[in-house]
């Protein structure tokens, strides 16, 4: 066997091995069983693991844009008409969200933890100055007092209503943007601190929340179950709530939104619970998008998490009480929220009953500015892009006992709605990045290894058949024939010399002269 054919089948045995074991590789999935598996262990809420000190110092920016909702025509809307607003904004502030008071509990399946948030104002990504801008808005205080006083007798009521009007107190206030989010003395609330010293005499949408947490909580480290990881064990020390209407409404879900278990499919739901919500909401996949090279899932909120009992009856257990249920879109929170009737729902009543739209001019819901969004990268579960979009509003309603309501018509009022931004920093888009690329090709060695055999296979395919047709024309030129010459040879002279190659034979004479 020459040293060619040694080659040629030396080739078609690597690539038969490389078939066999690869395509066994892929059949069997060893290498993705064990990306996921080292997945399923390192993804934990523990001191070891690498994605602990990213959850309790959590590198991304957050931005929170406050916008405001500029009250145009207060008469006109007093006086029955429709209310106009005009949107101002944004007030952005950088916000800072530790994790504090870390301790692990019950042998670090569990980790307790406090989340306090520190707010910063950002004047490059601001429209003006919070403490100089000015706001027309609803008179919040006012309207908790005439809420309050509702299930008070009309002479009560009537007498109260004097007595504000004496102190010059309207329906609508102007101030200041930082004095509605961050605080004033409200000269109301002060009257009333007076007599009750329980109640605050300050107000602001934001008071008491700069540098302080949304309660005590304790996660799930996903020691014993990835999908466990990240998960909401208790709040407050509560493992559901008791405001709502039903126990399905009143169940702490999913995680705080910071993180989720690996491996995520586009099939399932994601559970979020909100504690400013007072609930958890769920989000479907949507669609596939790209963050500073990452390929990640878009999940959000469908229609039917704020949709109308009517339509969707598990939102029943979120009419308090039981059958005071609001339309689609809107979601009553004072249950939760001692004070005005504050109600809940996306920014400028996106995916919300068109009445509510309609009721006020100047709103404009759509998809690209006021839809809430998470991007999760899905073999991590981290997020590496989010956008949470939610608008403050107030019932304002005729109350028996106060002049100034009797002629307005029942509305849900706009006040203001945040957008809380995130995006992964460069950095950690980065090292994200190679992690992923290493978690590819370890995922697809077998396939590598495929892909290896058919190139082998096909680079043997034409050896051998070009060592075949080497062979086939070697074999026809092997034997060359010799032409017969029969007269030609006879009619030689003898006087001439014979030639190398002529067909030479002995006469009968010539012999005789031997």
């Amino acid at each position: 066997m020459t040293r060619r054919s040694c080659a040629i089948y030396a080739t078609g045995f690597i690539c038969a091995h490389l078939l066999i074991v690869g395509i066994a590789l892929v059949v069997a999935q060893v290498f993705q069983t064990m990306i996921h598996s080292r997945l399923k262990k390192e993804i934990t809420l523990t001191e070891k693991s690498q994605v602990f000190e990213s959850w309790k110092n959590p590198p991304p920016p957050v931005y929170m844009e406050y916008y405001f909702f500029n009250v145009t025509n207060p008469e006109v809307f007093m006086a029955g008409g429709k209310a106009s607003v005009k949107q101002i904004g944004p007030y952005t502030y950088r916000e800072y969200r530790p994790r504090e008071n870390v301790t692990f509990l019950e042998n670090g399946t569990k980790v307790y933890a406090l989340n306090p948030k520190t707010f910063v104002f950002v004047p490059e990504k601001s429209v003006g100055d919070p403490q100089v801008d000015i706001v027309r808005t609803v008179n919040i205080p006012f309207v908790a007092i005439m809420n309050e006083l509702n299930s008070y007798s009309f002479f009560l009521r009537t007498i109260v209503s004097m007595y504000i009007n004496s102190l010059g107190v309207e329906l609508f206030m102007t101030r200041t943007v930082h004095e509605v989010l961050w605080g004033f003395k409200d000269p109301l609330l002060t009257k009333v601190h007076s007599m009750k010293p329980e109640v605050d005499e300050y107000f602001g949408l934001m008071w008491k929340k700069n540098g302080t947490h949304e309660g005590e909580f304790v996660f799930h480290t996903g020691e014993q179950n990835y999908l466990d990881y990240g998960k909401i064990d208790t709040w407050n020390g509560l493992r559901e709530m008791s405001w709502w209407s039903s126990n399905q409404s009143n169940m702490i879900n999913g995680t705080d939104g910071a993180v989720f278990h690996p491996l995520i499919n586009r099939n399932e739901l994601l559970y979020i619970f909100a504690a400013d919500l007072c609930r958890s909401i769920h989000l479907a996949y949507v669609e596939d998008v790209e963050v500073k090279g990452i390929q990640a899932y878009r999940f959000a909120p469908p229609n039917d998490v704020l949709m109308s009992p009517k339509n969707n009856p598990a939102n029943a257990g979120f009419c308090v009480p039981a059958g005071d249920c609001l339309g689609t879109g809107v979601l009553k929170v004072s249950v939760c929220r001692e004070g005005a009737p504050i109600v809940v729902s996306f920014p400028h009543f996106y995916q919300a009953d068109p009445a509510y739209i309609n009721a006020i001019d100047g709103l404009n819901p759509n998809k690209e500015e006021h839809e809430t969004y998470l991007d999760l990268q899905p073999t991590a579960g981290v997020p590496i892009r989010a956008c949470k979009r939610a608008q403050l509003n107030i019932i304002l309603k005729r109350v028996q006992g106060f002049p100034k309501t009797k002629n307005i018509t029942e509305t849900i009022f706009p006040i203001m709605f945040v957008n809380e931004t995130a995006t992964i920093d460069d950095e950690s888009a980065a090292q994200m990045r190679s992690l992923l690329l290493i978690v590819t090709l370890v995922s697809n060695f077998p396939v590598l290894i495929v892909g290896l055999g058919i190139i082998l296979l096909l680079v043997f395919l034409v050896l051998f058949c070009r060592n075949r047709q080497k062979k086939t024309a070697k074999d026809d030129t092997a034997y060359t024939p010799v032409s017969d010459k029969t007269d030609e040879s006879s009619e030689t002279p003898a006087s001439q010399p014979m030639k190398n190659g002529s067909y030479i034979a002995m006469s009968p004479v010539e012999a005789q002269k031997c």
